[in-house]
């Protein structure tokens, strides 16, 4: 979605852009017509440049109307970072997570990373070393399934 408002954003851009040229093009050329090609050409993009500059300001501003809801900062991390993402097997859905502190099922995580990731789940169940187990203690890998793709990486933390 954020893509296509960012092509949005740019046609009326190239649009400012051929005008200038345009308008650079004519005046140097009514100006310089009997000169080498070499010099009509560098004052063409002399021309050029300084009629983009102002051009370029306006259409940047639009870009920014244009973009601003695609453009979302996010949002803090609350809760304690609990662990990270050490793999993500995609057919299984399911992550093996490295932890920094204790986890336990029922309990509410967030996992974020990337440009896009960010979501929440509850741990319905845990394994490690391919038992079940209902809690997980600091230093140990586990493996769970996650509702939403993840990467190496990403962080998860205890909400």
């Amino acid at each position: 979605m954020a893509t296509k408002k960012i092509k949005k954003a740019q046609k009326p851009v190239k649009k400012l852009v051929k005008k200038a040229v345009k308008k650079a093009v004519k005046k140097t050329v009514k100006k310089v017509a009997k000169k080498p090609a070499k010099k009509v050409v560098k004052k063409i993009v002399k021309n050029a440049k300084k009629l983009a500059k102002p051009l370029a300001k306006k259409s940047a501003s639009k870009a920014k109307k244009v973009l601003a809801p695609a453009i979302k900062p996010r949002k803090e991390a609350s809760g304690k970072q609990i662990g990270r993402i050490l793999h993500y097997f995609d057919r299984i859905s399911v992550a093996v997570v490295e932890l920094d502190g204790e986890l336990s099922v029922g309990d509410a995580i967030r996992i974020i990373g990337g440009k896009e990731t960010d979501f929440k789940q509850v741990i319905e169940s845990m394994e490690l070393e391919h038992e079940k187990i209902g809690k997980a203690k600091k230093g140990q890998a586990i493996g769970m399934e996650l509702k939403d793709k993840a990467r190496e990486g990403y962080k998860v933390y205890k909400i």
